[in-house]
C-alpha cells in the first residue's frame, strides 16, 4: 500500500459513522448487508448512508453489488489487511510485532439438525 492509499483509507474511516459502518460490515463478513439492513442497525438515514458508503467505497475499504432491488455493501479484507499491514510494517524497529495473520473472515458454520 502506498501512502496516498492508506490517508485515503484512513481519511475515509475518521468519520463516526462511516467508521461504525465499516465496523459493522466487517463483522458481517464477505456476503455483506443490504444498505437498508446497515442503515437500520446503526440507526442512520438512508440518504446520509448513502453518502457514507460513496466515502467507504472510493477509499477501496467496501464493495458494492446489486443483488435484485438491493444494494449489498460488504467490507473489501484485502484492502484492511494491506492498511494494517502498511501501519505496522515498521513496528519496533524493524522486528515483527505485529499480528502475523491476515485478518480472514470466519466462515459461517453449517446448523446441526436438532
Amino acid at each position: 500500500m502506498k501512502n496516498v492509499e492508506a490517508v485515503a483509507a484512513l481519511a475515509a474511516l475518521a468519520q463516526d459513522n462511516r467508521l461504525d459502518v465499516y465496523r459493522l460490515l466487517v463483522e458481517v463478513g464477505p456476503e455483506g448487508l443490504p444498505a437498508g439492513q446497515v442503515a437500520d442497525k446503526l440507526r442512520l438515514a438512508p440518504s446520509a448512508l448513502t453518502f457514507h458508503f460513496d466515502r467507504l467505497r472510493d477509499a477501496g475499504l467496501v464493495t458494492v453489488r446489486r443483488q435484485g432491488r438491493s444494494m449489498i455493501y460488504a467490507a473489501q479484507f484485502d484492502t484492511m489487511n494491506a492498511l494494517l499491514g502498511f501501519l505496522t510494517e515498521n513496528c519496533c524497529g524493524g522486528v515483527s510485532c505485529a499480528p502475523a495473520v491476515a485478518c480472514k473472515p470466519a466462515r459461517k458454520r453449517a446448523k446441526i439438525p436438532a
